[in-house]
């Protein structure tokens, strides 16, 4: 086997690993999406699992982490009050915990994951240097919850638009169904089309900007704690990100830029690569199918 092959399957199976937080990939968590009494939210055939269920959120995770940190308010909340230089897989394995079981649990199990992450929310406030100025911040601020929000959701569809598949319903739907996920946690009014969405982001500018604290988290997103055969197909993921950012976010971020036309078919290569290895579905979207299928057959 050649070393790209190697270090592509190291990636592949620590993958579930790493953003799970559990020895074997499947923690408990991920063992009872089988059960429950309805098929969620969204459920088979709608466009969150067609976005969720796909390979390319693996890109999308990376830059949503890129854009988050532009907003000071936001870096501040993550830095001040969550184990993310210490313990940055852990708090990874518990951001997809939410966005798995919310996706593909029932509506019981995600409402309770709700519930942990509001519990989590209420704890994380402060201040932070607003221009010299002192500010002060709370993760339940609806700006904050609203910046949150629509990151994900961007960096979500931004990358799928590019490595993804066919989404059921279109973009349009995909946003409308994702912001019950939003109200869940605690935003209001969340947008419901691509252009909402694009609005929404745009508000947001005058308040972003670069700082001695985006600098740090950009440095160590782009140099994960990653096993070594895994970094570099990281570098791989990591330059996808940087090429779907708008100009300005880069900029802000101090990134070079990173064309298209290099980083769309190494992202597509290595994507392919690890599809073969890790499957069409994840064990999450496998255990959701058994209970979708037990309730269609009850």
């Amino acid at each position: 086997m050649n070393p790209v092959d190697s270090a592509t399957q190291a990636l592949a199976r620590g993958f579930r690993r790493l953003v799970s937080g559990d020895p074997d990939g499947q923690p408990d968590w991920v063992r009872q999406l089988e059960n429950g009494s309805d098929v969620g939210y969204f459920g088979p055939g709608s466009a969150t699992w067609d976005v969720h269920g796909s390979l390319p959120t693996l890109v999308g995770g990376v830059r949503a982490l890129l854009v988050q940190a532009l907003h000071p308010a936001a870096l501040a909340g993550v830095q001040e009050h969550s184990r993310y230089e210490d313990d940055a897989l852990g708090r990874l394995a518990g951001t997809t915990q939410w966005l798995t079981v919310v996706t593909f649990g029932d509506r019981a199990q995600a409402d309770r994951e709700c519930a942990r992450v509001r519990g989590l929310h209420r704890k994380v406030k402060g201040v932070y240097d607003a221009d010299g100025v002192e500010q002060a911040y709370s993760a339940m601020d609806p700006d904050l919850l609203r910046w949150v929000h629509v990151a994900f959701t961007d960096s979500f569809l931004a990358t799928h638009r590019v490595w993804g598949g066919p989404i059921r319903g279109g973009e349009d739907e995909y946003v409308r169904e994702w912001a019950t996920a939003g109200e869940l946690v605690g935003v209001v009014d969340p947008p419901r089309s691509v252009a909402e969405l694009e609005k929404q982001l745009a508000d947001f500018d005058p308040v972003l900007r670069r700082s001695a604290a985006s600098e740090r988290t950009v440095h160590f997103v782009r140099n994960a704690p990653l096993p070594l055969p895994a970094r570099a197909p990281y570098a791989v993921l990591f330059a996808g990100a940087v090429s779907t950012l708008p100009a300005h976010y880069r900029s802000m971020l101090g990134l070079p830029a990173v064309p298209s036309t290099l980083a769309r078919p190494a992202v597509g290569a290595l994507l392919g690569a690890m599809g073969a290895v890790l499957g069409r579905q994840s064990p999450s979207q496998r255990n959701a199918r058994r209970r979708a299928a037990r309730i269609d057959a009850a």
